[in-house]
């Protein structure tokens, strides 16, 4: 595939609302995230809706195809573009996908991820045999990857300022992946109303840019870090995982199985809990 070009959807990512302001009871003007549907067909097949924040919905499907196991890499991509049919109603919130010819099992990781994804939103991640199942899919690092302490501090910091929707509306999450071997600045930063949204759009840049798998890699999200979100980062080959909240038991377990270094609670400076994996000076 060779346009790796984002593109850009028509509707903005926030908007400016009416409300009363306590104590002084007046009206003013507040700035909310957009949240909008975006459903993914493949194959013309419907895959997902995913409620998502406006902007890098090209990324993002990318990054979803990926983690969710439909392709194994860019080359499995012939075309992500959105709907220009305009009799088909919301159209603007389509995203349509074809796969390359010769993508191999297409039509059955299609259905595997559909009951995949059918599962995970009825009852959520259901025990250690999804861990079994997903390690047969990845590799395990070969070795856990020593994290600078110097970038769980300054990861933070650095992805909070550039999160301009957050600051005016503090209600996004955020994701960032750095280059551990030079982490002056991340490569690349995403929010969206969905932390999986997030994570997806920051891994499915590197999908369109042909740069898989992020060995020597930090992805760092705000929030708590579920199973799905170190799924994710395994899928991508990432090395290192730094979140602001806490990991939940399966999401160390599944770190520990991939050698993926996962640190929590990195929420000040200095202050963090190591779950698996090292840290270095």
């Amino acid at each position: 595939m060779n346009d790796a070009q984002e593109n850009v959807m028509n509707a903005p990512p926030l908007q400016s609302v009416e409300v009363i302001q306590y104590p002084q009871s007046q009206k003013t003007t507040d700035d909310v995230a957009v949240e909008e549907p975006l459903e993914i067909r493949v194959n013309d097949t419907a895959m997902a809706v995913v409620m998502r924040t406006p902007g890098q919905e090209k990324a993002l499907v990318a990054g979803f195809l990926l983690t969710e196991g439909i392709i194994d890499d860019t080359d499995d991509i012939q075309a992500i573009a959105p709907c220009q049919d305009p009799a088909r109603p919301n159209a603007d919130n389509i995203m349509l996908v074809r796969l390359a010819a010769g993508t191999t099992l297409a039509e059955e990781r299609i259905e595997r991820a559909q009951r995949h994804l059918y599962t995970s939103s009825s009852c959520g991640v259901c025990g250690k045999a999804t861990i079994d199942n997903l390690m047969v899919a990845t590799t395990p690092h070969p070795a856990y990857s020593s994290v600078p302490i110097s970038l769980i501090d300054a990861a933070s910091q650095v992805t909070r300022s550039q999160q301009t929707v957050f600051q005016k509306t503090g209600g996004l999450h955020g994701a960032s992946i750095f280059d551990m071997t030079n982490p002056d600045m991340p490569l690349v930063v995403a929010e969206d109303i969905g932390r999986h949204n997030a994570v997806d759009k920051v891994i499915g840049h590197f999908v369109l840019a042909d740069q898989l798998p992020l060995h020597d890699h930090l992805l760092w999200v705000s929030g708590r870090a579920g199973f799905e979100i170190v799924q994710k980062a395994l899928v991508a080959g990432i090395s290192a995982m730094v979140c602001v909240g806490a990991p939940s038991s399966l999401a160390i377990e599944l770190a520990e199985r991939g050698r993926l270094t996962l640190i929590g609670f990195a929420r000040q400076s200095g202050q963090f809990n190591v779950y698996s994996g090292t840290v270095s000076d």
